[in-house]
């Protein structure tokens, strides 16, 4: 008899810096989970729409943790982000366009063409522009994506899944919670290796 499926929720953000430093020990969770256990991705929101650029004061703080990550998991940034933008504190629109990609089954491949366009090519994912270029590069319809986008309906679905997130839970990113049946169980994260966590959700899923 097949076990019931269980469902492995990553709330996380585009422009999360941990989220970057933690995408090798995900994608080695992903590719060792059991087949009863679906992957469902949940953004988090992790700054409204602005068009102000940071505080000086934000911007060092947010490269001190690039620096943080880097030196604690050997994640690789581009410093030059920060003299060669100008930074807001702006998430909403990486996020949208995440939801636009959907549409065309090109979450994750968009999700990789921006992170490495932010943390190692210094672009700016705050700019919409970047992000339509980003999706053209991963092969979508660029009008309909553009479309989508844009639209009052990408907004509100971000706006839904961010409520869903923080209603399990998912305050700080990355989060991961497991559910199976009605009952959710959020796991700790742990970016040096994932055998703990595989072997959290696996005796979940049983």
């Amino acid at each position: 008899m097949p076990l019931e499926k269980t469902t492995l929720y990553y709330v996380y953000d585009p422009m999360c810096s941990w989220c970057w430093g933690y995408k090798p020990i995900w994608e080695n969770i992903v590719s060792a989970l059991p087949d009863n256990v679906d992957v469902v991705y949940v953004l988090g929101g992790l700054a409204p729409d602005s068009n102000e650029e940071m505080p000086m004061a934000m911007q060092q703080q947010i490269a001190s943790y690039w620096h943080k990550i880097e030196d604690y998991l050997g994640t690789q940034f581009n410093h030059d982000f920060w003299k060669n933008n100008a930074p807001r504190r702006s998430t909403y629109p990486a996020c949208r366009a995440l939801i636009a990609a959907r549409a065309q089954q090109a979450e994750l491949a968009l999700l990789e063409a921006i992170q490495h366009a932010y943390y190692l090519n210094a672009r700016n994912p705050s700019d919409d522009d970047v992000l339509i270029d980003l999706a053209a590069s991963c092969g979508m319809n660029g009008e309909v994506f553009k479309k989508d986008f844009l639209s009052a309906g990408a907004h509100q679905a971000l706006l839904t899944e961010i409520e869903f997130a923080r209603s399990i839970g998912g305050n700080s990113f990355p989060s991961l919670f497991v559910q199976k049946g009605s009952d959710i169980h959020e796991l700790p994260i742990d970016y040096q290796q994932a055998q703990t966590t595989l072997q959290q959700i696996k005796a979940l899923a049983n």
